[in-house]
């Protein structure tokens, strides 16, 4: 299937979701920081950025590709989260991170969220898969181990956290490994 077809062929819904959960993440940070972080969004997603995120003040940005899953997929109601990301518009680097969310449709809330630096997901990927895809799969259970718990937020986490990745932008290179 070319890409052109698997963009028709993505559900109407699922699209509106996907944004809908971008646009609660982005109203989620600002809210938590009473407004010290601030969010534009793209107007196009071909580059594999969702959401850029500053801190008020600060010219450092933090580019942000989401991936959400609603509590609704079968997958999340087994407290698994799974998502792939296209090969064709990721490119590691230190100011774009990976933020995969599950969304808790009913309360319109995040219920885990895993925030992965860029080179840091580069490096943990295996090769993309037949359809250029590099594959996400993380337990939600807190009691887990998995490769991306050290990854794994609580929904409060967030917002402190991306304030953080900021921070270890604005220090410099050396801070970011």
């Amino acid at each position: 299937m070319s890409e052109d077809e698997e963009y028709w062929e993505k559900s109407p819904a699922a699209a509106r979701m996907g944004k809908a959960a971008e646009h609660l993440v982005a109203a989620f940070a600002i809210l938590a920081t009473g407004g010290e972080l601030n969010v534009s969004t793209s107007l196009v997603d071909d580059e594999g950025v969702d959401l850029v995120f500053h801190r008020r003040g600060s010219s450092t940005t933090l580019a942000v590709q989401v991936k959400a899953r609603m509590s609704t997929a079968s997958q999340v109601q087994q407290d698994r989260l799974m998502a792939s990301v296209r090969s064709q518009t990721f490119r590691p680097r230190s100011d774009l991170d990976l933020l995969f969310v599950a969304v808790n449709v009913e309360q319109g809330v995040i219920m885990k969220a895993w925030l992965i630096p860029g080179p840091a997901f580069g490096a943990m990927v295996s090769k993309p898969n037949s359809r250029g895809r590099f594959r996400f799969s993380a337990s939600m259970k807190p009691a887990s181990m998995d490769r991306w718990t050290p990854f794994r937020l609580e929904a409060a986490e967030l917002p402190r956290r991306i304030l953080t990745r900021l921070g270890e932008l604005e220090e410099g290179p050396a801070s970011n490994q």
